[in-house]
């Protein structure tokens, strides 16, 4: 876990005495903006090649997810050619003020793009680890933070799953192995599928975690369609509200969720 420059940080490290936590995943797309499908096509050397407007994005957004307490990123680059060899994840967290940051590279493209997960936040972990998860194309990964032991404890995981069902159904399997212990769990990210895909079923039987009450469309940002990122919750985690942030110049929308712990989980340093 890595500390962000003391001077930056200007929040408690807790959101309020009844343990409420504020939650965001974003699939940032490498702070390239994208409003429409033909953008695909013609920004293309974004996904190559450095821009300012890439560092405007990120400003932006550091802003927004500055309220926040734990964000999940995706798409964010871990310091290549595109990003103008700038660590995202550390970025972030410095602009936002966030104590406490983590990144898990999943993929390396000859020094021109190297894409991550991402985790900000404002409470230290007593843990945090990385998994590959499997796929045919090497590639996708998830990240696991871990606050208290046993019963009482918060898990917070992040992953990015792949376009095919097939290996979604491998990674989501993987996933039931990993937040199927005891204790209260988050998994949030990019699924690239709703929320009721037969493939979720692995995860929804192995683990306490529940589909979301409400269907939140998040792609593409600019006219959302499908509801393919997510913010998941165990039994006895109370979630108060959900919604999205407004275009945060990616092609996801950034989902968002309030949620009340049980008085017994432990997210004390």
């Amino acid at each position: 876990m890595r500390k962000s420059d003391p001077h930056l940080v200007n929040r408690s490290a807790a959101s309020d005495a009844t343990r409420r936590l504020s939650l965001l995943s974003a699939n940032i797309q490498a702070g390239h903006a994208t409003g429409r499908y033909r953008d695909y096509v013609t920004g293309s050397w974004n996904h190559v090649l450095p821009s300012g407007r890439k560092r405007g994005n990120l400003d932006a957004l550091a802003e927004k997810v500055s309220d926040f307490d734990i964000v999940g990123l995706q798409e964010a680059d871990a310091g290549s050619l595109r990003s103008g060899f700038v660590n995202q994840t550390h970025y972030l967290a410095e602009r936002a003020g966030f104590p406490y940051w983590s990144h898990q590279p999943n993929r390396r493209l000859a020094g021109i793009a190297a894409s991550a997960n991402g985790l900000l936040c404002r409470l230290e972990p007593d843990e945090v680890v990385d998994y590959v998860l499997p796929s045919r194309i090497p590639g996708r990964g998830a990240l696991l933070a871990r606050y208290g032991d046993g019963n009482d404890s918060l898990t917070v995981a992040i992953a990015h799953l792949s376009l095919s069902p097939k290996a979604r159904n491998a990674q989501l399997a993987f996933l039931g192995e990993l937040l199927s212990g005891p204790g209260h769990k988050v998994l949030m990210g990019d699924f690239n599928c709703e929320s009721d895909s037969c493939e979720m079923d692995a995860l929804y039987r192995r683990t306490p975690l529940r589909p979301p009450e409400q269907r939140i469309l998040s792609f593409p940002s600019w006219q959302p369609r499908r509801a393919i990122d997510h913010i998941l919750v165990s039994d006895g985690v109370d979630v108060e509200r959900r919604w999205t942030l407004p275009d945060l110049s990616s092609d996801h929308l950034a989902v968002a969720a309030q949620i009340a712990l049980p008085g017994d989980a432990d997210t004390r340093r």
